[in-house]
């Protein structure tokens, strides 16, 4: 379908798209094996100028946007949404510095994440703080120039290879979310330590550890914001990175569809094409009608977002929640179509399909989305009462 791409669109999705193919695909396999993190690729995402397209010009990106992310981040996850996330998730760390921090902090950190020199990371979670990310436990006491900052973040990705971190930890525990801030914490600090990587069901290219802070001092030039607006930060961010995690799903759901078909096309039963028969063909055409619908909000959500649009909580869940939710369901229909093979590891639909469940998990739970997605028809019906 076409989407009114710009030119400069259609060559990202083109230059991710032969990254993914050339790159990507054939070692995506042996990172899933091996759980290597993927550095040969992260430089050939420098290398191409892919990884500031999101980032504005003045700070050595090519100044794009949301969609511009969504676009590349669907291509790449299209080779193996594990080693995209290096790409992807760096997104996630560098958007509270886009969206909060001040020029000097934009001056320094934007442009080593723009050229590739620098990956990111964003740390909210922990053990009693998932979904309900008010309850962190982090804390950052100011001491002087300095805050001091003690507690554990919980499966951060990235973490340990990244350089730059957004940290959310709280400055006044009796406010509740309105006592978290944010800081810029650069890998090195001392008091900053990472735990080995978490063995996962899938995105075994991707790092995930433990970041444990213990009398971390962090200069409060790194404060982004102000004290207190932690939470807001944390979630803005939510609302312009699920996009993101939405195209990865797509990407991921995409290839299970072309594989599907390519093999359901050659494989014989009773004579003939396994696609001669009806219920294959009914699965394959609401596999694609279902994978463009998620696109579509993807590309619809983005494109308000990169508007200025001030209210997208809804339309940045919705589109993570489809799409999520899609990508669960085509992959678990490709194993299908592949029958037995589809299990085996021989084969990358059993890999697709597990990559795809954390989607439904990570930057806020469906469930969470669907909560988001209600509250604010909720409110929106609210005001119409008061209208009429």
């Amino acid at each position: 379908m076409d989407y009114l791409l710009t030119e400069e669109q259609k060559m990202i999705k083109e230059l991710a798209r032969q990254i993914a193919v050339e790159k990507i695909k054939p070692v995506a396999a042996h990172y899933d094996e091996s759980e290597e993190f993927p550095w040969p690729i992260v430089k050939v995402l420098a290398e191409s100028d892919m990884c500031g397209i999101y980032i504005p010009e003045e700070y050595g990106g090519t100044g794009g946007g949301v969609l511009d992310l969504a676009i590349a981040t669907e291509e790449l996850s299209w080779g193996c949404g594990g080693i995209a996330l290096a790409f992807a998730a760096t997104g996630l760390g560098t958007f509270p510095i886009m969206l909060y921090g001040n020029e000097e902090q934009k001056k320094k950190y934007l442009p080593q994440i723009a050229n590739g020199s620098k990956l990111a990371a964003f740390a909210l979670t922990e053990a009693e703080a998932g979904s309900d990310a008010g309850s962190i436990k982090t804390s950052a006491v100011k001491d002087g120039d300095h805050y001091i900052l003690n507690g554990t973040k919980q499966w951060i990705t990235n973490a340990g290879e990244a350089e730059i971190y957004t940290v959310i930890a709280m400055t006044d525990k009796k406010k509740g979310a309105r006592g978290a801030s944010a800081f810029i914490v650069e890998k090195g600090t001392a008091g900053m330590e990472f735990s080995k990587r978490e063995k996962k069901l899938g995105i075994r290219g991707s790092a995930t550890r433990e970041i444990v802070f213990t009398d971390c001092k962090v200069h409060k030039s790194n404060l982004l914001s102000r004290e207190g607006m932690g939470f807001i930060v944390a979630m803005k961010t939510f609302d312009n990175s699920r996009p993101g995690v939405a195209a990865q799903a797509v990407g991921i759901a995409q290839r299970a569809l072309d594989e599907a078909t390519q093999y359901a096309h050659s494989r014989k039963q009773f004579g003939q094409s396994i696609t001669s028969f009806q219920g294959i063909q009914f699965m394959m055409a609401d596999m694609a009608t279902q994978l463009e619908a998620a696109r579509a909000l993807i590309y619809s959500a983005a494109r308000m977002i990169d508007s200025g649009a001030k209210d997208i909580a809804k339309v940045s869940a919705m589109s993570k929640l489809f799409a999520s939710d899609v990508c669960m369901k085509i992959t678990t229909d490709a194993v299908q179509i592949f029958g037995g093979y589809g299990y085996m590891r021989e084969y990358p639909v059993e890999k697709l399909m597990r990559d795809a469940k954390i989607t439904q998990i990570y930057e806020g739970t469906n469930q969470i989305q669907r909560g988001v997605i209600a509250s604010h028809l909720i409110k929106q019906l609210s005001k119409k009462s008061k209208i009429a």
